[in-house]
Parts: structure tokens; C-alpha cells; sequence
């Protein structure tokens, strides 16, 4: 089908994201579906949003006469588009439309393969058709006439379509019961075995599921598209060092994910609660990878890990940057003791990571509290920077933190600090 790509460039949206950056974004969410051509894409710049169509009324006529050139029969909007503006749109310009939530709800419909992964896209899509049914047919509700004992059509429509999607909802909540006690199961099992859990985390098509086929040896589907992985994948490996760990690849990270998915999908992400260790996987070749990475961290934060759990920072496809770029992200990385630059596609620092990894893994942590004069500053980044504060007040003398570290991360603190004396 042909398929064309709209960006709703809203001037009162906050947003991380350059509007040209977030319409290649939804390009590529429209080539993660199959069987679709995309013959086009467009930022529409939105002084304030029009209520019936979304977009000013010469806007519509103009996109009206670009889709009948191209023969396009399914127009995707890159944001919200209330039931009222679908209906209208679809109607001037007789096409299909998707806004962001239902595209991604399609993708994740066409890529979820284990029964937990079907059934909670069932249940995400449901929760999405419910509330939209609801308000579409509220302008029915307005047309019961008498005293209004009786429901008339509106009424009646909403409480059937409501009640069929509540009993489909239901049913599928039990399934789901079911499934997750295999899982618990499966978890309890695995506990009893004393391998730590590495969970790969990271923004969609970052290349977490390259690094866990380098790693494990496995064949899990890793494409350049985005959520090529929407199921939690296991496996146990031996890293050089002879130390044993169960690796676990997730779903890739989005900015704007649809609430009910996120809700759907926080089954699917709660081997990253149990982990030992995440690695957060950056494309530190895309022009937004700081913006992703704040993407990510807000997400975790979200779900409710918890800032103790040791992180590393890897960051991918350092073969997609060359000459001083590439150097550049070469000694950034080489200055922290937790970032470690790669190519999982060509195995460039892979040897580098697998040592940090065990490192990490192998070392006791130890508690301490440190008092930091304000003048150290550069300090005091550092130990937020690398995930060891607990807590930290502010005191008269400076800054009282307490720290979570290994022997290893307090003799570099040791060495960076100029004045600050420990409790």
C-alpha cells in the first residue's frame, strides 16, 4: 500500500526532538511495516491545532491534491489525532489514517511471536479502541430525545461497544494471568542458579539485538528498523573471563510511547528490575543520541529501577563515525570507567566490554559517606555521572553524600579529589 508520512510540527509541544529529526523518526516506524511504500513526508508547521481536521483548511485542500498525485491510500500522522479529526480527514481525502499510537500498535501487532507478546498487544490495542469508540460515539449520545429514562441509539451503541471490548479485555487479562505464573516460575528457577542477569536496554534500533547475537552466538531477528525486537529473549553466556551470565535482550525504547503500552509492556521489561547489571546500548551515531539516551533514563526511572544497579554505558556503531569524530567518542569513552565504545556489527571493542562487564560484576561494593566542599564541583558530577550517589544533603562545609562504590571507583574519586575528607 502506498503510505505517506505526516509530522504535526506543533508550536506549543515540548518535545526533545528537531521536527526534521522527529518526522525521520516516523519514516522509519512507517518502513517497520511490511507491505507498505512510503511515496512521501512531510512537517507541517501547526500554529494551534484546528478541533475538526487537525490541519488548517488550505493545508487540507493541499494535502488532498498531493495524495491524489501519488495515489496514496494510507496517510500516517506522526502524533495524536482524536476520533472526530480521523473521521473528517479520512472523509476530505479518502484515505485510510493512522496516528502514532495506532502505528505502533500495528507494529507491534505484526512483530510480537511468544504468547505473552500477542496477548499484550491485544490487550494494548483493545485499551486504545475503547476509549476512542467511546468518544466517537458521543455526538449519538446527544440525540436521545423524551426525559431520558430510556437510552437512545447513542447510548445504547456506547454501553454495547463498551461491554464487548470490557468481556474481550477480561478474557485476556486470565490468559495473561496464566502465562506471567509460567514466567514466575521460569524466574524462581533461575534464581536458584547463581548467574547474575545482564539486561540490554536502549532506544529502539540501537543495536542491542546485534550485541546480544556477537555476544551469545544466538540468531535473534536484528534488522535496521525500528522494534525488529518486541519479546524478552534469555540466554546464558560465558564471558573470556570464565564468569557465567544470563544475558537478556528487551523492547526497544521510544519517545511518546502510547500510554497503553507502556502499561502493556511492563511485563516485558521486568527482567530489567531483576538485572545485576544494564547495559544501556546507544546509537552514538544518530544526531539525537543524547536525546535518546534522556529517553531511556526517564523511562528506567519510570518503571522503577533502582539507581544502585550498576550501568554501563556502550556506545554502538562507532563504525558509522570516522576520522576525529570517531577519535573524539573514542577518548570521551575511554576517560569513564563505565562507558565502552563498540561495533557490534564488526566486533570492534567487544573484548573491552566483556572484561568491563566481569569487572563490574565481580567487585564488592562498599557504602561510605564523603563530604565535598562546593568548590569541587567536577567532583560531584562525577559521582552522578557514574550512578553512585544514594542520597546527599547540603551542609554549611559542602556537600554530605552518601555513595555506593567499589574499591576501584573510590580510589579514583581519591584521586580527583582535592580537599574533601571522608566520614
Amino acid at each position: 500500500m502506498r503510505a505517506y508520512v505526516l509530522h504535526p510540527d506543533l508550536k506549543s509541544a515540548r518535545t526533545r526532538r528537531t521536527p526534521e529529526h522527529a518526522l525521520a523518526e516516523a519514516v522509519s516506524l512507517a518502513a517497520a511495516l511490511p507491505d507498505l511504500e512510503v511515496m512521501g513526508a512531510d512537517s507541517v508547521r501547526l500554529p494551534k491545532v484546528t478541533p475538526g481536521m487537525l490541519f488548517g483548511s488550505g493545508k487540507v485542500a493541499e494535502l488532498k491534491a498531493r495524495f491524489e498525485e501519488l495515489e496514496v491510500g494510507l496517510v500516517l500522522v506522526d502524533g495524536p489525532v482524536t476520533p472526530v479529526q480521523q473521521r473528517n480527514l479520512e472523509k476530505e481525502w479518502g484515505v485510510k489514517l493512522l496516528d502514532r499510537t495506532g502505528l505502533i500498535l500495528e507494529i507491534f501487532a505484526n512483530r510480537a511471536r511468544t504468547r505473552e507478546g500477542v496477548l499484550q498487544v491485544e490487550l494494548a490495542a483493545l485499551s486504545f479502541q475503547r476509549t476512542r469508540l467511546v468518544r466517537a460515539w458521543t455526538h449519538l449520545e446527544r440525540q436521545r430525545g423524551g426525559f431520558g429514562f430510556v437510552g437512545g441509539p447513542g447510548e445504547t451503541q456506547i454501553e454495547a461497544d463498551r461491554r464487548a471490548i470490557d468481556d474481550q479485555v477480561l478474557q485476556i487479562k486470565k490468559q495473561l494471568e496464566r502465562v506471567v505464573k509460567t514466567r514466575e516460575l521460569h524466574r524462581a528457577s533461575r534464581k536458584k542458579v547463581p548467574f547474575p542477569i545482564v539486561a540490554l536496554v536502549g532506544y529502539t534500533n540501537a543495536g542491542k539485538s546485534t550485541l546480544f547475537n556477537r555476544m551469545t552466538g544466538a540468531d535473534v531477528l536484528a534488522k535496521d528498523m525500528l522494534f525488529a525486537t518486541l519479546d524478552p529473549t534469555m540466554r546464558g553466556v560465558v564471558l573470556p573471563s570464565g564468569r557465567k551470565v544470563i544475558l537478556s535482550d528487551t523492547v526497544g525504547f521510544i519517545s511518546d510511547l502510547p500510554t497503553q503500552l507502556v502499561a502493556a509492556f511492563r511485563a516485558t521489561l521486568e527482567e530489567v528490575l531483576e538485572a545485576d547489571l544494564i547495559l544501556h546500548v546507544r546509537d552514538i551515531s544518530h544526531p539525537e543520541t543524547a536525546e535518546q539516551a534522556k529517553d531511556v533514563a526517564d523511562i528506567l526511572t519510570s518503571l522503577g529501577v533502582k539507581a544502585d544497579v550498576p550501568m554501563i554505558e556502550v556506545w554502538n556503531k562507532i563504525d558509522l563515525t570516522e576520522g576525529e569524530a570517531r577519535a573524539a567518542l573514542e577518548t570521551q569513552a575511554g576517560r569513564s570507567e563505565t562507558i565502552r565504545a563498540i561495533s557490534a556489527l564488526n566486533g570492534d571493542g567487544i573484548a573491552g566490554l566483556t572484561d568491563l562487564i566481569s569487572e563490574m560484576l565481580e567487585e564488592e561494593k562498599t557504602e561510605r559517606e564523603v563530604l565535598i566542599p562546593f568548590a569541587e564541583g567536577r567532583v560531584r558530577a562525577w559521582l552522578f555521572e557514574q550512578g553512585l550517589v544514594i542520597s546527599e544533603i547540603e551542609t554549611d562545609e559542602g556537600y554530605r553524600v552518601s555513595v555506593r562504590w567499589t574499591a576501584r571507583q573510590e580510589k579514583r574519586f581519591r584521586e580527583m579529589l582535592h580537599g574533601a575528607t571522608p566520614e
